[in-house]
């Protein structure tokens, strides 16, 4: 199997809302179908299907290129493949939940009512990308609405059907910039702000804004250190001369008394 990125494009022109992706999705997770259509992700829905004024609308994991949930995790739960996935390791996981919070899609959630509780996501059915086959949600799709493939391939056909219908598409691919890109991507008919989706997103990868802020910390660390070594060696002091001018003062007492008894 190729190790080119692999990403979707998800043309939502194309969608109908008939929920095969979900379906598959649920299949191949091995998870029940719902009794009702589910329009928000949950920890039995790795992908959503909303509306908005007749437009439908699937959620699901972003896969960023540089993924914050990876960047937070203090024991690796999280990890880039470098087909493209963001995979999740349950045996790591201890549950801090600061990947929920790092999340700028806010995708990830937890099972709150379980005793063994676990964060939930898409895993872009990493382990059929191992056999060469596609993610099952594409698979099933009806319409084309979502196309798996190579990401720099996907990325083209896009822009090209973006310059080939500039009346019919508003002129953005979302998630190719989004936080430094990510692996999964939009087109649309209708401006993006108006479906949901987050329009404010930096385009620098968030863990780089981290450790842009982290590398400045050994300067305000030895700065830091050296005032906090100062006020404890002040106040350490302090309580020297006291405790020396104690001394004096008993030893005071103690010649007076003294002198009090020889008279």
């Amino acid at each position: 199997m190729s190790t080119s990125k692999k990403a979707l494009l998800i043309d939502l022109t194309l969608c109908v809302g008939c929920n095969a992706c979900q379906l598959a999705c649920k299949e191949v997770n091995h998870m029940p179908e719902p009794e009702k259509e589910e329009k928000a992700l949950s920890v039995s829905a790795y992908t959503a299907l909303d509306e908005y004024d007749g437009v439908f609308v699937r959620r699901m994991c972003q896969h960023c290129e540089d993924p914050t949930c990876a960047s937070v995790c203090p024991v690796g739960a999280f990890t880039k493949m470098a087909e493209g996935p963001v995979v999740y390791d349950v045996e790591k996981c201890i549950g801090c939940r600061y990947c929920m919070q790092a999340c700028p899609f806010q995708v990830p959630r937890y099972e709150w009512s379980s005793t063994y509780p676990r964060v939930q996501k898409c895993i872009f059915c990493h382990e059929r990308l191992a056999q060469g086959l596609p993610t099952a949600c594409s698979e099933a799709c009806p319409t084309g609405a979502t196309k798996f493939g190579d990401r720099e391939e996907l990325l083209k056909e896009a822009a090209e059907r973006l310059a080939g219908e500039p009346d019919k598409y508003v002129q953005k691919i979302y998630g190719q910039q989004e936080v430094g890109g990510t692996s999964v991507f939009y087109i649309s008919s209708v401006p993006f702000e108006q479906l949901g989706f987050k329009t404010t997103l930096q385009n620098t990868p968030l863990p780089q804004l981290t450790w842009n802020a982290l590398s400045k910390i050994p300067g305000v660390v030895s700065v830091g250190g050296a005032m906090l070594f100062g006020i404890w060696w002040i106040t350490n002091r302090r309580e020297e001369v006291r405790e020396v001018e104690r001394e004096m003062r008993n030893q005071e007492h103690k010649n007076n008394g003294k002198n009090e008894v020889n008279s």
